[in-house]
């Protein structure tokens, strides 16, 4: 009778503890998830973009980056992405009327983390070739999830600012110069535990943010001007919190769980039946 009321409340703590872990692991999955796509007519998307890494365009995530370009320019944007986010970089490029344009394009799409090390797209149509009738080219690049921390030797994505250039490659004479219009927008999953490393960067790898200071303005000694300002909503290394605080916490009272009912069933069997005096 005893064991029975033992397992009857270890299953019943089971069934409580269960669902109720489950559903704080999935709070932080709907909260990190990526923004949303900005509003038609925000005016704060960015309608221009860099020439180089130096005045790379910066964009937030979910945002829709356009500018007009030239084909055989280099156009440049940067973007913030957190450690445990898998980033997805699409761009779209318009291209002019098919009397303007004698041969086919080839359109390229590249990611460089704030090292510039150019990151391996893992999967997407990173490099496209555009008919001479084609009215556009769409590109995508989804990279590997971004770790917290990596072995220096590696090319793992890592936290901080990440490039996108987006040229033309291999364009005939008479293709150079023609105007084109682009967009680029930057979304990204949030991998959650799965992605989880143990250890982290000192800091992020933003251009500028080992020279920038607490001094003001007026100082002499202020330090040089940070090269990026953005970050994301909730700052750098916002993804300390993963779900395998949630399952690691369910592994311990599954395993109080299994203490108590194997104390209940070894203990009884043990005791001797009692036998009635006198039988």
């Amino acid at each position: 009778m005893r064991i029975r009321r033992v397992l009857t409340t270890a299953l019943f703590l089971l069934g409580v503890a269960a669902p109720a872990a489950l559903a704080v692991a999935a709070a932080p999955a709907v909260a990190d998830s990526s923004p949303s796509p900005s509003p038609s007519g925000d005016d704060g998307a960015p309608t221009e973009a860099g020439t180089s890494f130096r005045t790379a365009t910066e964009i937030e995530q979910g945002q829709r980056a356009t500018a007009g370009a030239s084909t055989g320019d280099y156009l440049y944007w940067s973007f913030p992405a957190d450690a445990g986010q898998r980033p997805t970089v699409k761009a779209t490029v318009k291209l002019p009327g098919s009397a303007a344009r004698s041969a086919a394009e080839t359109w390229q799409i590249d990611v460089y983390d704030g090292l510039r090390r150019r990151q391996a797209c893992q999967y997407g149509a990173q490099t496209r070739t555009a008919a001479a009738g084609a009215a556009s080219v769409e590109l995508s690049c989804t990279l590997r999830t971004v770790r917290a921390w990596s072995e220096t030797w590696a090319n793992d994505p890592l936290p901080g600012t990440y490039y996108i250039r987006l040229t033309a490659t291999g364009l005939p004479a008479s293709g150079l110069g023609l105007p084109v219009n682009a967009e680029v927008e930057v979304g990204s999953k949030d991998i959650g535990g799965a992605a989880a490393v143990d250890g982290s960067l000192a800091e992020p790898l933003v251009p500028g943010i080992a020279t920038t200071g607490g001094k003001s303005d007026e100082d002499s000694d202020s330090s040089a001007a940070v090269l990026s300002s953005i970050e994301p909503d909730d700052g750098w290394a916002s993804g300390w919190w993963s779900d395998r605080w949630v399952w690691t916490a369910i592994g311990g009272v599954l395993a109080a769980l299994a203490g108590i009912g194997g104390y209940a069933l070894t203990r009884g069997a043990g005791r001797p039946s009692r036998v009635p005096p006198g039988a």
